[in-house]
């Protein structure tokens, strides 16, 4: 079932994975709402001081959904565009370069990226389930769960979206929930 902007409702009873699948996909389609009929100038607007854009959101949450799906949950290598980026240069760079892709190159890369982790998630449910520790650590050798990543990405996803939802208003009054 839908929601009135396509927004998949999480289950109402089910068990952990499906809930928590269920939230963070419902996030996902907020996102993709927000964004949603935007033009190039409207993905680049911003509201007062601050510098974060439709675009930038995009293209972070792109980079985010790569790096904790594949490079900390699976131990893979930096993908493009990612593995072209100098960090140490721009650490800030998805949200920097947003301005320079069109429209589409954004909604494709975070499309793909959403494929992808969508996959990555499978299989590591198939492998290891919830419990599943990331193959990256941090420095003291603790690794979290999938469950925390999954949990990690739907706070993720909440907190854009709200930013997603005063920039969208700004650009032409569309508003949300």
């Amino acid at each position: 079932m839908t929601d009135d902007h396509g927004r998949p409702e999480p289950p109402f009873a089910a068990g952990e994975t499906a809930t928590l699948l269920g939230f963070l996909d419902y996030q996902r389609a907020t996102l993709a709402w927000k964004c949603g009929g935007v033009d190039a100038a409207g993905l680049k607007a911003t509201v007062g001081v601050s510098s974060v854009t439709l675009g930038g959101l995009l293209k972070h949450l792109a980079y985010v959904e790569d790096d904790w799906f594949s490079r900390w949950l699976h131990g893979r290598d930096r993908q493009p565009p990612w593995d072209a980026v100098d960090w140490k240069a721009d650490p800030d760079w998805e949200w920097n370069s947003a301005a320079d892709d069109s429209p589409e190159q954004l909604r494709a890369l975070w499309q793909d990226a959403v494929a992808r982790s969508r996959a990555s998630v499978d299989e590591a449910l198939a492998a290891g389930g919830l419990e599943q520790r990331s193959k990256r650590t941090w420095p003291d050798g603790n690794a979290p769960t999938l469950r925390w990543i999954l949990v990690h990405m739907i706070e993720e996803y909440a907190r854009h979206n709200g930013h997603a939802d005063l920039i969208r208003e700004s650009v032409d009054g569309a508003t949300g929930e």
